[in-house]
């Protein structure tokens, strides 16, 4: 019998983990049950993690760095700034971003940053990373606007992670993605309608898409 490494053992567990919380729909889980999913005791997960909520975020930065390898990859493909910026969307929505366990876990996610500390500064750094890449692509497209827009298509992106979070009919991002797109295009009609227009009226502080975590 081939002995599993350390890695494979981890990825198991954070594996096991997005798994049992998205049935729970909390992280009303315990240690044992994600460890009885993943094949091992509750005592050699507690070797790995500490405890639950460590577990936890270590499976959200597991989906984040998924995300980025993502995004890399069709951000690579692309060539134009338009194409650059429907890289961000589509790696947003597309799998394995979108299945029903991974909108779970964000809707939990999200939960658990209002309570703790660790949890509230992954989603900054979650939050400051989709926002700069927002604003790098857009300046191309929209100028001096892309800090006020990317925070709304930011909202938007996160808005409809939630709202899929309760519809269970939805089985891809497509719709998503047509959401967002349809609302860049109208932020650009109304851009190039009112051209003179002086971006002062824009949303305060467009670089702080949320409040910087407590130290």
């Amino acid at each position: 019998m081939v002995r599993k490494t350390e890695q494979e053992r981890r990825a198991e567990i954070i594996a096991a983990t997005i798994k049992e919380v998205a049935a729970a729909g909390s992280l009303n889980v315990t240690i044992s049950q994600i460890a009885k999913s993943a094949g091992m005791s509750a005592g050699l997960t507690f070797h790995y993690f500490k405890d639950k909520d460590s577990l936890f975020l270590a499976a959200m930065r597991d989906l984040l760095r998924r995300h980025g390898e993502d995004f890399c990859e069709k951000l690579a493909k692309a060539k134009t700034p338009r194409q650059r910026f429907e890289a961000i969307v589509h790696a947003s929505f597309s799998s394995p971003n979108f299945t029903r366990e991974a909108i779970y876990a964000w809707l939990i996610f999200y939960t658990l940053a209002l309570s703790s500390a660790d949890a509230r500064r992954l989603l900054y750094v979650y939050q400051r990373r989709l926002h700069s890449n927002l604003v790098f692509e857009l300046r191309s497209l929209i100028g001096e606007r892309a800090p006020d827009v990317a925070r709304r298509i930011a909202g938007l992106i996160d808005g409809l992670y939630l709202r899929y979070a309760l519809d269970e009919n939805v089985e891809d991002g497509r719709e998503a993605i047509a959401h967002i797109l349809r609302a860049f295009d109208a932020e650009c009609r109304e851009i190039q309608q009112n051209e003179n227009s002086s971006v002062m009226g824009a949303d305060p502080s467009p670089m702080d898409p949320i409040s910087k975590p407590q130290e």
